[in-house]
């Protein structure tokens, strides 16, 4: 009798443990978190851990809480394709990522052949010009962004000379190149077009051809990184330069690196969703913690959002009810309401022009 107690015991021991197993459910983010852009990763990180814990504090997600698992690829394709690997055997049932476009299309051919849905803020067209049915863009696409940022200059600096400049990434070159064609379809045609490396600290060479050229605009295709290097070293050789990028620059990280010449930059990105009425309560959230939600921080709060009520809409988190959800429902966020179209592109795009100015940035004039 006591052995059989015990087996008795014990197995009831196992199943508790496998009932508690069983009552978390994993849903990841990748993206870089560290590297010189590990401050979005930590925008992104800030958002969904919020959006977790409110989630959780409600209940779950269909009776279950809900685990954070976090991947790190720096922005790096390699790194990116192994942290896809190991989440495609971790048992995750949705992925919000990665963040740079050039991480993000080769790392979502494994997720889709997993049975994985994912959303993301990569603006590479190829993101979703793949037919992969299993990721969802929560932000407008290059080719959008472009013709924002490329039409504006030709309205508002007409008769600047102006540099189109890339760093050879497939976000930095496909933002770039929208920005010419835009600005060459208003008639603007750019004096100098070249690449530049990412990561590098010194581009007193990229300055000296601008300086050369009589560049007075820079519409540029890259991460925020460089842009403030750029800027800084520019207004060092006396070098007054305007610059025009795209969604990366959100970042305060910017207005550190360029100090006073942050002034001149000015990016497109999607209306602030800080200033949405219904994103108030999760922003006074974050400020009461002493966080700003800048940049990506509402959106990886919002793609939790985006899961946790296709979940219910589909009643499981199984792959394809799961990614049915997502691809027929309306889903109210904090960065608005999002619904998708065939090839899992936002419906309702948008872009707006902002400017950096003493140390902040709003829509620019």
């Amino acid at each position: 009798m006591l052995q059989k107690s015990i087996i008795g015991g014990a197995c009831l021991a196992a199943c508790l443990i496998a009932g508690q197993a069983r009552a978390e459910t994993l849903v990841a983010i990748a993206g870089p978190m560290s590297g010189q852009y590990a401050s979005a990763g930590d925008q992104i990180r800030m958002g969904a851990e919020l959006a977790i814990a409110e989630i959780n504090a409600k209940g779950g997600v269909l009776g279950e809480k809900l685990k954070l698992v976090v991947g790190d690829d720096a922005c790096d394709p390699k790194q990116a394709v192994a942290v896809a690997n190991r989440m495609a055997t971790s048992g995750i049932v949705f992925m919000h990522g990665h963040w740079c476009s050039s991480s993000t299309i080769p790392a979502s051919d494994i997720y889709n052949e997993a049975g994985i849905p994912m959303a993301t803020v990569s603006t590479n067209p190829q993101v979703t010009e793949r037919g992969l049915k299993n990721i969802f863009r929560i932000m407008g696409r290059d080719d959008q962004q472009g013709k924002v940022a490329g039409e504006y200059i030709a309205q508002h600096f007409p008769k600047a000379k102006v540099a189109v400049i890339d760093d050879k990434s497939a976000y930095g070159k496909g933002l770039a190149g929208e920005m010419g064609k835009a600005m060459k379809a208003k008639g603007v045609k750019p004096v100098l077009e070249e690449s530049i490396t990412a990561g590098e600290r010194d581009y007193s060479s990229l300055v000296t051809k601008l300086k050369a050229a009589g560049v007075k605009v820079m519409a540029y295709g890259g991460y925020h990184t460089e842009v403030g290097l750029i800027v800084r070293q520019a207004k060092e050789t006396g070098l007054d330069l305007i610059v025009m990028g795209g969604d990366t620059m959100t970042n305060s990280e910017l207005a550190s690196i360029a100090g006073p010449a942050v002034n001149n930059v000015y990016f497109t990105f999607s209306p602030d969703p800080r200033k949405n009425p219904g994103a108030k309560p999760v922003v006074d959230a974050f400020r009461n913690k002493g966080m700003e939600p800048e940049g990506y921080v509402l959106y990886a709060y919002a793609a939790m959002q985006l899961f946790q009520q296709a979940a219910v809409q589909a009643k499981s988190v199984k792959y394809q009810p799961l990614r049915d959800a997502m691809a027929k429902g309306t889903f109210d966020t904090v960065i608005g309401s999002l619904s998708f179209d065939a090839k899992g592109d936002l419906k309702v795009p948008g872009f707006v022009v902002y400017r950096w100015k003493a140390g902040a940035y709003d829509a620019a004039q």
